[in-house]
């Protein structure tokens, strides 16, 4: 069995895989306290819930955008697992082709994403891929396959904390869809403010993408936490996948692991 781990800046997601199998998935808060030691002891647990032996893990690969955690993870692994993971890094063998100005301030997540919407709808189309994370990072694959670009706005947590702690008497709410837009409390006042405020900076973006493509059809893939509540308020997005970034290091995985894997 294999370990797919995506060290993100709100939570970290695992997934293990039986062969191309998803046996089960799962996430935890990113903590930068934690020690290797609480980060294995959950995993184990996670593991022993699940009816799987952490012997039956014998390769693993991650992601991060967290560099302070990526000891932490890799050791977790050697120590727990006893397995030397990949990890997603300039250099890896992905595929992927970049007409960027520095391919190397490419997040780890971001080339994931490219990789895993190729592989699971490349169909010589230009594609969008939008990360609905700790930021809304928008990918740009052109008909090719050649990732071009992308744009990076403000993530949905992050803005309705900004509004949160920059103000005296404004609450903590659900982000959730009110009924209409028109809100009479001061709740759904901010829930439609969130909801279809990123509704419309989605829409718009997406908008000014495809012009700038000047393509008749482009394939919109939304992943992350928010990506369905979105994307019920939103006509621009025509896949909705949870599980990219998971495959996609499985994908990177089986690419690598005959040259990287001891």
């Amino acid at each position: 069995m294999i370990i797919c781990i995506d060290v993100g800046n709100s939570n970290i997601k695992y997934a293990i895989f039986d062969g191309d199998k998803l046996r089960f998935s799962f996430r935890v808060a990113t903590d930068l306290k934690r020690t290797s030691d609480e980060y294995g002891a959950q995993l184990v647990s996670m593991l022993t819930f699940n009816g799987i032996s952490g012997k039956e893990v014998t390769g693993g690969i991650f992601s991060s955008v967290v560099p302070s955690l990526d000891y932490t993870i890799e050791h977790m692994l050697r120590v727990y697992f006893n397995i030397v993971p990949l990890q997603i890094a300039p250099g890896m063998k992905t595929g992927l082709k970049m007409r960027v100005d520095n391919a190397h301030e490419v997040g780890a997540d971001r080339i994931v994403n490219n990789v895993s919407a190729l592989k699971k709808y490349g169909c010589k189309k230009p594609m969008i891929v939008v990360d609905f994370g700790t930021a809304t990072t928008f990918n740009i694959l052109a008909a090719d396959g050649e990732f071009v670009g992308g744009v990076i706005a403000p993530g949905i947590k992050g803005a309705l904390e900004s509004l949160v702690s920059g103000t005296a008497k404004l609450p903590r709410v659900e982000i959730e869809a009110p009924k209409s837009v028109i809100a009479t409390n001061t709740v759904t006042n901010m829930q439609a403010g969130i909801v279809f405020g990123f509704a419309g900076l989605v829409q718009y973006i997406v908008k000014k993408i495809k012009k700038e493509l000047k393509a008749e059809e482009v394939v919109t893939i939304a992943t992350g936490g928010f990506s369905e509540t979105i994307a019920k308020e939103t006509n621009c997005i025509d896949v909705i996948d949870r599980m990219l970034t998971l495959d996609g290091l499985k994908y990177l995985y089986d690419l690598n692991c005959s040259e990287e894997v001891v």
